[in-house]
């Protein structure tokens, strides 16, 4: 049966769309190995040619359509944990690539090029475990080999742009725990002169008092696919850094997973750390730093691109602490580890507020359909079938396909009280561990369709800190 697949581009040469039929009558000798050499025409399929490809290349394809042919299997390259690889270009793969990786398991990868040169890494594939932190199975990318800066952590099956070294070394590591496991990837490493695509290397240290940054091709074109640009944002020890957005258009997506600006609090891509995800037509609010160091990352795909972004910032003096007591709150703290106790769980199942009251004092906003509850020791575990997000902070969201959910803990199972079945916003606070939590005077009301406009002006909202 044919298989058809649409090729994205494979170095300097764009393939087309093509179709391939396995054909096991094929002579055994149609592939023969040729190292690096092109392969004009792939010997065991018929109907379908590329117009030019490596024969490692090739071989990548045989495998992604699933062809057991001796002819593939043969000369399959063997991906081992780790390594240190060196040269123009070449690939590298997760253990037992395409198979399932192993458990358990840490690998690591030393990439050089030669001298005056820098690394870019293009991933081809990518099969992780997904959590929206990544904390189970990922991919760590450095540059340099060693204490280089990270230029970012991946998992799932969402493909990060061209990533780019400051060098000519990067290092690759991959970690997997115990449990769920993918096919884990395959990339794609070359050698480039720095600046050679234009301004399309972008990102830097910034260490003046005030200054401004921009997407490749700002403002005269839409910034490239395919592309990483981190900016590290240094203040001096007893300063503060001003963020503010000028201009700003990303590809447009509910959860910002293909095109976007993440900012972070320090100077390395922590997403426990992460102040925000922004993508779409409307500029981010003003953000302010909370130490002396910000990290502005900004990432393209493979596929649509829009007008870009220009950001500017400046210093600002730290004020100075003051000795003012602090006013009570009902906000309980997203590191808290109150149980349900009798005393909580006594309180009046009543919540205060109002929705726009509430929002900024909330670490995270859903609306969603509560599809599964459990009861242990007096709380109610649940899972939600997120219908839209509206504040994320540090909350964990798996995502399956285009389902997305989160897990919530109510402390105090009859209160708020919420069904199996029915849709809620809920406004809560965030564990350590990205769970959600929601206590007896958490905001938590049913959701209507009309709710979606309030919430939606509230998504812009800027919080008072």
């Amino acid at each position: 049966m044919p298989v058809t697949l649409g090729l994205e581009v494979l170095g300097p040469v764009t393939f087309r769309l093509v179709t391939l039929s396995p054909d096991p009558t094929c002579p055994e000798e149609a592939v023969t190995p040729g190292g690096n050499l092109p392969v004009e025409e792939p010997g065991p399929f018929h109907g379908g040619l590329l117009e030019k490809m490596t024969m490692a290349e090739l071989l990548v394809l045989f495998k992604l359509l699933g062809y057991q042919g001796k002819q593939a299997n043969a000369y399959w390259p063997t991906f081992t944990c780790g390594g240190v690889v060196s040269g123009e270009s070449g690939f590298i793969g997760s253990e037992g690539f395409p198979g399932v990786y192993p458990p358990n398991s840490k690998c690591t990868w030393k990439i050089t090029v030669p001298e005056g040169k820098v690394v870019v890494l293009s991933f081809r594939y990518l099969d992780l475990e997904s959590d929206n932190l990544c904390r189970y199975d990922f991919v760590d990318i450095y540059s340099g080999h060693a204490n280089g800066q990270r230029i970012g952590r991946f998992c799932g099956t969402v493909k990060p742009g061209a990533l780019v070294s400051s060098s000519n070394k990067m290092l690759v590591q991959m970690t997997s725990d115990a449990n769920t496991a993918g096919s884990g990837f395959i990339a794609k490493f070359s050698a480039a002169e720095p600046h050679e695509r234009g301004d399309q290397y972008c990102g830097g240290r910034l260490e003046k008092p005030s200054g401004s940054f921009h997407t490749p091709n700002w403002p005269e074109r839409d910034y490239p696919a395919g592309v990483t640009c981190s900016w590290h944002i240094v203040a001096p020890k007893n300063q503060l850094i001003e963020l503010k957005f000028e201009k700003f258009d990303v590809e447009r997506d509910n959860y910002c997973r293909y095109d976007y600006v993440a900012v972070f609090n320090g100077g390395e891509i922590n997403d426990a750390k992460r102040i925000g995800k922004y993508c779409g037509d409307s500029p981010p609010a003003p953000i302010l730093s909370e130490k002396n160091e910000l990290l502005v990352q900004f990432l393209s795909d493979l596929s649509l691109t829009a007008d870009g972004f220009i950001g500017h910032y400046k210093f600002r003096p730290k004020k100075l602490p003051t000795t003012t007591a602090l006013p009570t709150t009902t906000t309980v703290p997203a590191t808290s580890t109150v149980k349900p106790t009798v005393a909580l769980c006594q309180q009046k199942c009543k919540r205060s507020g109002t929705l726009e009251s509430n929002y900024c004092s909330s670490n995270f906003v859903i609306t969603g359909t509560v599809i599964t509850t459990v009861t242990r020791a007096g709380s109610l575990h649940a899972t939600i079938s997120i219908i839209n997000v509206y504040k994320e902070g540090n909350l964990a969201i798996q995502q399956a396909g285009k389902n997305m959910s989160a897990k919530i803990l109510v402390m105090c199972k009859q209160c708020p009280l919420i069904r199996r079945g029915l849709n809620y916003i809920i406004m809560g606070q965030v564990e350590e561990d990205g769970r959600g939590k929601v206590y007896p005077n958490s905001f938590v009301m049913s959701f209507k369709t009309k709710n979606s406009k309030i919430l939606n002006a509230l998504k812009n909202k800027t919080c008072q800190k």
